[in-house]
């Protein structure tokens, strides 16, 4: 496994390879776990190598605090990638080289993508995602690229993202991946308690509750049950629930036999901001 801190040694290592002729990506943001695992482990099975970014990206980020409490761990994360004994690089870029010591975003338009569930919460979130992504791929030049499902409207973006950019890149979705008390898995959660981490296994089990009612009850009904089953649980925050249409993720009001449906989430557990989703079945 090879370490790179700049697109030229990284781009230099992948050449001299005579076995990657065909690569796969996986970016992060570090801090992984077995939800990043799954994806790296998907990427090899379809490709002859792997590229692992771990870069925290600025851009991103709409509150400084979260950006400074996001968690850092490079040394844990490259033992994990060992445990795979394969062959995976790590491009682990700083911001300036990445950037080229331009650290801003480009402004994007991603239609009715952008301004849902995280889009109206997090202001200019999704066009310091599409940057970064976009400067990343120009970077590594991957045959494919892996995104977990639980960040579900990203995935969208990032897609709208190769059509805007005309990148040669197949951008593939992965299911998410739970802890063994059903919540999905982030790095944020290496910031709960585990008091919070115990109580935060409430969100998929009221999404669960959603899945098993769609069928009979309004979406409007659906939304109350949720909020009052929040309103119940006094450590964890209800920031949104929202109903959506799968592929256009506009918050849908009424349900139409026609359309493929998917609940969204959020919730705060103290400081500690934690995002959820789960496809909805049909009625």
């Amino acid at each position: 496994m090879g370490i790179y801190t700049n697109q030229k040694s990284l781009s230099e290592a992948l050449l001299s390879n005579n076995s990657c002729k065909k690569i796969g990506f996986v970016p992060t943001m570090g801090a992984l776990h077995e939800g990043h695992l799954s994806l790296v482990k998907k990427a090899l099975k379809d490709n002859d190598c792997v590229v692992v970014s771990i870069f925290v990206n600025p851009t991103q980020f709409d509150n400084a605090s979260d950006l400074k409490k996001y968690p850092r761990s490079l040394e844990q994360d490259l033992a994990l990638l060992d445990t795979l004994d394969a062959n995976v690089f790590v491009f682990a870029p700083e911001a300036n080289s990445l950037y080229k010591d331009n650290v801003s975003s480009k402004k994007y338009s991603f239609g009715s993508l952008e301004n849902e569930m995280e889009g109206k919460h997090r202001k200019g979130h999704f066009n310091g995602v599409g940057t970064v992504v976009n400067l990343l791929f120009r970077a590594v030049k991957p045959h494919s690229a892996y995104f977990g499902e639980k960040d579900f409207q990203q995935l969208q973006i990032v897609k709208k993202l190769v059509e805007i950019e005309k990148l040669p890149v197949q951008i593939i979705g992965c299911p998410i991946v739970r802890e063994a008390n059903g919540l999905a898995m982030s790095s944020r959660n290496k910031r709960l308690s585990a008091k919070q981490f115990k109580e935060a296994a409430f969100i998929h089990k009221t999404l669960l509750e959603v899945k098993k009612k769609f069928g009979k009850l309004s979406i409007q009904k659906l939304n109350e049950f949720v909020t009052e089953q929040f309103s119940k649980s006094p450590n964890l925050e209800l920031e949104y629930f929202e109903i959506a249409n799968e592929k256009t993720l506009r918050t849908s009001l009424r349900k139409n036999k026609s359309n493929s449906y998917r609940a969204f989430i959020a919730v705060y557990a103290g400081e500690v901001r934690l995002i959820d989703n789960m496809k909805l079945s049909t009625w």
